[in-house]
């Protein structure tokens, strides 16, 4: 069965220093039986090339390391990370 923990180990090792190379990172939004569902931080959030990465880089360490592992969902939309930052512009703005 798979887990988040071990995941991430995988995701440590592999993914996250590749995605570190663009100024990037990655976070699990949440596992679903055989199904991840992940999002993409930094400057690797919203990259036009976010799908490839997810396929060639995500998907591939991951199927790798667990072969039950369905699929590799990306979650697109605002990072929580990229909101709080225009919350934080927005309030700095009013002073």
């Amino acid at each position: 069965m798979l887990n988040v923990e071990e995941i991430e180990e995988v995701l440590d090792r592999k993914v996250r220093p590749e995605l570190a190379l663009h100024n990037g990172n990655i976070q699990i939004e949440r596992l679903e039986g055989t199904v991840l569902y992940v999002r993409f931080t930094g400057q690797c959030s919203g990259c036009p090339s976010a799908d490839l990465t997810t396929e060639q880089v995500v998907e591939a360490n991951l199927k790798e390391a667990f072969p039950s592992l369905e699929r590799v969902v990306l979650e697109m939309g605002v990072s929580d990370e990229l909101l709080e930052e225009a919350r934080r512009l927005m309030k700095k703005r009013h002073l």
